[in-house]
């Protein structure tokens, strides 16, 4: 038998809706968008449609969503865009966030701009006062997080929106493991930026979009012809774009019955593996977190050899990162105040819109034995 796929946070799988999408775009709308012939005149309507899709999940205009290459270059876009509109400046950020935000944010500290790295309390959540008390006359950007993609702690993005729009500060969001997962809705968390990414939500992989409010000035950082509103420029990827479309259009239709389903059988999860394993801790707030979403730390093991053993029954990914051969504790786990074996004994565990109830008893038995196996 496969093994329980636990892992949906890194990815899902594609969804067969959207494969028979793109196999009928790679077959029959091979024209250039950009032509104006019919061919040409088809693909772009494909385009049209995927990105009233993308903005009707958000609660967008069409003309405010920027097709990209995934989240990393949504977020460089974003946090770059917008810095390259001031010679200097001061920027707000966590430190938990993802390394396509923390790294241009430091590729820019050594370009002239100063940035503040928040902390997070012991859930993993930033505080909205921590926010307004650094503000400063200079601050240009505050970009924070949706959803840690290692916990699912879900940040008060509204309060922060609110907090930055009073203060005229652009503010990004980046929401990679949000949408398709929970409602997102940019005029609720007052964002004027917001990074979205297929693959987290059964699209395809290699496509994702930036939500760009209307009248949030930015500066290309890519330089060629005027698709995407002069912002991105590159013949686009029309079969991806339109299963990135597609992926909204089901994640909007299937909205409630996806969180309600996976609340249930992740919290079914967990109660099943506290009732059975003494000392189990949950890393994350219990309720202000994604739906699909468990970081748990296992008492005296190291969760990455936990993870090698249960290899041929679970798929899932563990608290540390290897770097030749040897184990660190994540960052973000450090950050919440875990100590290094609490870190290093974390694996996560991420469902998806398809994991049933019998695979996740299949799972729990085979941790539970795994785990006493040591």
């Amino acid at each position: 038998m496969l093994p329980v796929y636990l892992d949906n946070n890194a990815t899902t799988p594609v969804d067969p809706e959207v494969i028979k999408l793109m196999t009928k775009c790679l077959k029959e709308y091979y024209g250039n968008p950009s032509s104006g012939h019919k061919k040409g005149l088809a693909a772009r309507k494909v385009i049209d449609n995927a990105r009233e899709h993308v903005a009707h999940l958000i609660g967008a205009k069409p003309d405010e969503i920027i097709f990209t290459s995934g989240g990393t270059e949504a977020n460089n876009m974003a946090i770059m865009g917008t810095a390259m509109r001031y010679k200097s400046g001061h920027i707000i950020s966590s430190c938990i966030e993802h390394p396509s935000v923390l790294h241009p944010l430091q590729f820019l500290e050594s370009h002239n701009f100063r940035v503040t790295y928040l902390p997070v309390d012991r859930h993993g959540i930033v505080s909205p006062d921590d926010i307004k008390n650094h503000i400063t006359k200079k601050t240009r950007l505050i970009t924070i997080m949706h959803s840690n993609n290692e916990t699912g702690a879900i940040q008060p993005i509204s309060e922060i929106g609110k907090i930055a729009r009073e203060k005229g500060i652009t503010f990004h969001c980046d929401t990679a493991q949000s949408v398709g997962k929970v409602p997102v809705l940019v005029k609720r968390l007052k964002t004027d930026l917001l990074t979205i990414v297929s693959h987290k939500f059964y699209g395809p992989k290699g496509i994702g979009a930036l939500y760009k409010r209307e009248g949030i000035e930015m500066t290309p950082i890519m330089f060629g012809a005027s698709h995407e509103m002069g912002l991105r420029p590159g013949t686009e990827n029309l079969p991806s774009i339109a299963g990135l479309g597609k992926a909204c259009e089901l994640a909007k239709k299937e909205m409630k019955q996806r969180v309600s389903s996976l609340k249930a059988v992740t919290l079914y999860l967990y109660k099943e593996l506290r009732s059975q394993i003494p000392g189990i801790k949950l890393n994350g707030h219990l309720t202000k977190r994604l739906p699909n979403t468990l970081n748990l730390s296992f008492p005296g093991i190291q969760g990455s050899l936990l993870l090698d053993r249960l290899k041929n029954d679970i798929e899932a990914s563990t608290g540390s990162a290897c770097h030749a051969g040897t184990h660190t504790p994540s960052s973000v786990l450090k950050a919440m105040g875990l100590s290094d074996a609490e870190a290093l004994s974390a694996v996560r565990l991420s469902l998806g819109k398809n994991t049933s109830e019998q695979q996740i008893k299949k799972a729990v038995k085979a941790i539970v034995k795994t785990y006493r196996s040591f």
